[in-house]
């Protein structure tokens, strides 16, 4: 994987040899030998924003990713599918079936960014068509686990960030700040955002990716309380490629245009504290009518994804061909919460339908935070009873499903 800075310099380097081309043949030659610019032998360069093949933009880095691990050229070497990249084409070129669909309203990213390890890699994540996309336009898919609600978990620590990214090789992680109920956010802030600050600090110095979660069922109730908190998050962590917003987790009993209107007025308040990232928008039905919320999705905004939750044991396929609903109506979506048992939490393991759904969020690019890295006596936790709230955690420390969740992870 190229760096960040690698990219740039070569984005320079191409631009200094087409200038070089204008120069000696004059503008309507050099335009001539274009589709030749940055190719290998066998090999075609993509069009960088729109322009013509084999084009850079020039003083942008990173406006052609790299292709592969052997640099540019070769069948192999065409850039991944992205805003500004042209799809790798198909039998008669059309786009691969599974290419993201590009969204020139996205605008680039500004490089480079000021991040270490798996993030420094992959920059800021944005929508493209209905996938989510890394900073070079490919598609990227994020595994991790979610912490339990912030007032009743001791787990939000720095040394169980540095195990998730360690020993179980996780790339996100999710601070699901408990907003209801006793000692939540409404009743006592501080303490409850001290923990989410602490697993957002040690993600940025690990470099992966955190979402920050406003963990509430009824969040139209509380919405300036979510904007206030929100603007702080934007103000402090805003410009940080590692931050995901996710602004409502579960909505509970509440239509679409309810939430479509929070969520409007939540991500104005993001955007005014001057931040440009990813947003998740909570659904319908426990973030299950995936397909209701793409029949009229969000337009004032083009960086969204929407959240898809489900529990293995209860949740199966009919749920699989909503998302898969909501995937062609155009919308990206972001697993956030997913268990391997029952919606309550409770009952047996399902691996058969875990297996399932690792599978379908795996071909489609859909990234994944498992409920949850907590030692409640519930099936879907992933420390047994008793197992401690600091990792590392053996294997007989583990439940059935964490050591199902941290393979999959893995």
């Amino acid at each position: 994987m190229k760096t960040a800075a690698t990219r740039g310099r070569l984005d320079v380097a191409i631009a200094f040899v087409f200038l070089g081309l204008v120069a000696a043949c004059g503008s309507d030659t050099a335009t001539m030998m274009l589709p030749l610019a940055g190719a290998g032998a066998g090999g075609a360069a993509a069009a960088g924003n729109g322009g013509m093949a084999g084009l850079p933009s020039a003083g942008i880095s990173g406006a052609i990713p790299a292709a592969g691990d052997g640099g540019l050229g070769g069948s192999s070497a065409m850039p991944a599918a992205g805003a500004g990249v042209m799809p790798m084409a198909g039998a008669g070129g059309q786009p691969a079936p599974d290419a993201a669909v590009p969204d020139a309203t996205v605008p680039k990213p500004i490089e480079p960014w000021d991040a270490v390890g798996f993030v420094g890699e992959h920059g800021p994540l944005r929508v493209s068509g209905n996938r989510v996309v890394d900073a070079y336009g490919e598609p990227i898919q994020l595994r991790g686990m979610s912490l339990f609600w912030t007032q009743w978990t001791a787990f939000y620590v720095a040394q169980n960030v540095d195990v998730l990214v360690d020993d179980w090789q996780a790339k996100v992680v999710r601070a699901a700040l408990g907003v209801e109920n006793d000692g939540g956010y409404l009743a006592d802030p501080q303490p409850n955002v001290d923990k989410v600050r602490a697993v957002v600090d040690q993600a940025i110095a690990r470099g992966i990716y955190v979402i920050i979660d406003w963990h509430d069922h009824h969040a139209q109730d509380h919405a300036a309380q979510a904007r206030a908190f929100f603007e702080q998050m934007a103000r402090d962590y805003g410009k940080q490629p590692h931050v995901i917003f996710e602004i409502y987790n579960e909505p509970m009993d509440v239509t679409w245009p309810v939430i479509k209107t929070y969520a409007q007025d939540t991500i104005a308040a993001i955007r005014n504290a001057g931040s440009e990232n990813l947003i998740i928008v909570g659904t319908p039905a426990w973030s299950q009518d995936v397909d209701v919320a793409a029949a009229d999705r969000i337009s004032t905004d083009d960086n969204v994804a929407y959240t898809l939750h489900f529990y293995a044991d209860t949740h199966k396929q009919l749920l699989r061909n909503k998302a898969t609903a909501a995937l062609d109506a155009g919308i990206a979506l972001f697993v956030t919460e997913w268990g391997t048992c029952s919606a309550d939490g409770n009952g047996s393991v399902n691996e058969a339908e875990a297996q399932a759904w690792i599978s379908f969020l795996r071909d489609h690019s859909i990234s994944w935070a498992n409920w949850s890295l907590h030692d409640k006596a519930e099936a879907c936790s992933a420390i047994a009873a008793g197992g401690g709230a600091t990792g590392p955690w053996p294997d007989d420390k583990l439940t059935t499903s964490g050591r199902l969740v941290k393979a999959a992870i893995r």
